[in-house]
């Protein structure tokens, strides 16, 4: 392996999932990485030396974490098509969440490919990005949320297979990292920052887990805004990533907290995610980006399209070009009333227009309470 960082910011991903959906009526039935490639190409923001295919993760790669019998049970099932009543209940495979379906294994070991070898890639610094990754409620054992893996947790321990040290792990999902939380709650070299929606499934990350002193959650209301997330960013996640000192930032970048989201009840534009890619990049000499949660096809593309102009550093225009603008013309979102007749930025724009607003005396009053808290030494 090379001694030197990677000398440009790197997209992983692949057509796997282009056309693999966990079913007609499902959340994840839309397409979300290939909207991403598909905009970024056509931008011109994505040339053959920035694009890595995502390699499939092999079972006993998966098994640094997973359990071999659940990851046996997730290829068998892919295998059978289906799933007993046992392995539904042990395992969580075959349910409403976390359906059968065509690519069930193949897709999520493709997703944790990708930051298994961006923390390889990472070994000596640079920046990449993994929009397929961000599975972040995925358990040893069992699948749940619609993460069959966890691949957070994987690239996590492939950075710490390359000898990386201290790991800082911020999550700006609408819903909370419960998955890899369970993982480095006890791990002292490994920060772990979660703002999230409070009340919001999985119902974990309150405001009191701090796991060994070291991991910071802040659930916040419904109608979180953007003044309120810079808040946020500039209160909670920029001093305590710059108090950690890591040799690597992974940052989770769901798409789920923006308005136009079907599954969270939060107000932000996409201007606060591409914000805190920017703020977080200087912070660490090695920097995986992933994405996450988002189930709207036309904010998550243009969302998470933008966190990769933001890494690559272009300027995002006003006004898409005609190619780009067919990509997301394109897409449709059957069976919601959002899809009958989008609004005209959707397809037009990748910046959403600022969402400001007041900041709530609740989400002032847990910030100090999380700012005395970094007073004792952890």
């Amino acid at each position: 392996m090379a001694q030197n960082p990677i000398e440009m910011p790197l997209f992983i991903g692949g057509e796997i999932y282009r056309h693999s959906t966990y079913g007609t009526w499902h959340p994840l039935r839309i397409p979300r990485v290939s909207t991403a490639m598909d905009l970024s190409r056509a931008l011109g923001w994505l040339p053959r030396e920035q694009f890595v295919t995502s390699p499939r993760a092999k079972p006993a790669a998966l098994t640094t974490w997973h359990t071999p019998d659940y990851v046996a049970a997730l290829q068998r099932a892919e295998a059978m098509g289906n799933v007993t009543d046992d392995v539904r209940e042990r395992h969580g495979l075959g349910t409403t969440s976390n359906p059968v379906f065509g690519e069930m294994f193949r897709r999520p070991a493709t997703a944790a490919g990708g930051s298994i070898l961006a923390g390889e890639l990472l070994a000596h610094g640079g920046v990449i990005y993994n929009p397929a990754g961000g599975t972040h409620h995925g358990m040893p054992d069992r699948a749940a949320g619609f993460c069959y893996l966890n691949d957070p947790v994987l690239a996590i321990l492939s950075l710490r297979h390359q000898g990386v040290g201290r790991v800082a792990y911020v999550d700006i999902d609408a819903h909370h990292g419960d998955g890899v939380e369970h993982a480095f709650a006890g791990d002292p070299e490994t920060l772990v920052i979660s703002v999230h929606e409070e009340r919001r499934w999985p119902f974990t990350g309150l405001l009191a887990d701090r796991g060994i002193g070291q991991v910071w959650n802040l659930p916040v209301a419904k109608g979180f805004n953007d003044t309120e997330f810079e808040m946020v960013l500039n209160e909670l996640i920029l001093p305590r990533v710059e108090d950690w000192r890591p040799d690597a930032i992974v940052l989770q970048c769901g798409a789920d907290a923006v308005t136009e989201d079907p599954l969270s009840r939060l107000e932000l534009s996409n201007n606060a995610h591409w914000s805190a890619v920017a703020a977080l990049r200087s912070l660490a000499p090695r920097f995986l980006v992933t994405g996450g949660g988002g189930y709207n096809p036309w904010s998550v593309g243009r969302l998470w399209t933008g966190v990769w102009g933001t890494l690559a550093g272009h300027e995002i225009p006003d006004r898409l070009p005609q190619q780009a603008e067919a990509v997301l013309r394109d897409l449709s979102w059957e069976g919601r009333r959002e899809g009958r007749a989008p609004p005209e930025h959707w397809f037009t724009t990748l910046r959403d227009a600022a969402r400001p607003g007041s900041i709530r005396d609740a989400l002032r009053s847990d910030l100090a309470a999380l700012k005395a808290r970094s007073r004792v030494h952890v």
